[in-house]
């Protein structure tokens, strides 16, 4: 059984074409129970983090394989706060990056990032 964070429509977590990886974003969500986790900031970019980190244990590389990423933000006032969890999961390289204000996320979470990992 997976233990990666169910998608929550008609989509996979992850698809590969050749040597890379695509991955759906990820939202702050609790893989046992599929429900957001917090509703602080901090809270839920460690969670996207740590979902991710799971997704890439699955594929079988670490962080330094993300070559992209985009994140989408409910306010950028979070993104200095989004910023420095995001960075400490990146120890030598850190992806290309985009990042945006977005209306709403599913499921009210604060925050989504999407990416992109070439193995």
């Amino acid at each position: 059984m997976s233990k990666l964070p169910k998608p929550i429509g008609p989509y996979s977590v992850y698809r590969e074409a050749g040597n890379l990886v695509f991955v759906s974003g990820q939202i702050p969500i609790d893989v046992e129970t599929g429900e957001i986790v917090s509703d602080t900031i901090e809270g839920q970019a460690t969670q996207v983090m740590e979902n991710i980190q799971l997704i890439l244990e699955e594929i079988g590389v670490d962080f330094n394989a993300i070559v992209k990423t985009t994140c989408f933000l409910q306010d950028l006032e979070h993104f200095n706060t989004f910023n420095k969890i995001y960075g400490s999961y990146f120890k030598e390289k850190t992806p290309a990056r985009s990042a945006f204000q977005v209306a709403k996320l599913p499921k009210g979470a604060l925050l989504e990032v999407e990416f992109i990992v070439s193995k």
